[in-house]
């Protein structure tokens, strides 16, 4: 599958209140932390997409009371990927 790259506006990171070197880093978890709480990707893809450890990844939706929703097969997927509990 092909990798896709999103076009943002210059406009719109021109007034995000980040600094220029941050923006990616951000747009990367906050599109991970957003497909993972609708359920569009798993735990392990998610926090892959982030580019965070799992425990950071874990933190984060900690820190914004988002449920973890791990099933039989995020584990099986982890596990696949070399992702499983540590």
């Amino acid at each position: 599958m092909p990798s896709i790259v999103l076009k943002i506006p210059e406009e719109f990171l021109r007034v995000m209140k980040l600094p220029p070197e941050e923006l990616e880093k951000e747009l990367r978890k906050e599109l991970a932390v957003a497909l993972y709480q609708r359920g569009v990707l798993s735990l392990g893809k998610a926090r892959a997409l982030a580019q965070m450890t799992r425990w950071e990844f874990e933190e984060l939706l900690g820190q914004r009371r988002i449920p973890r929703h791990y099933t039989a097969f995020d584990l099986e997927e982890d596990v696949r990927y070399g992702l499983g509990p540590q």
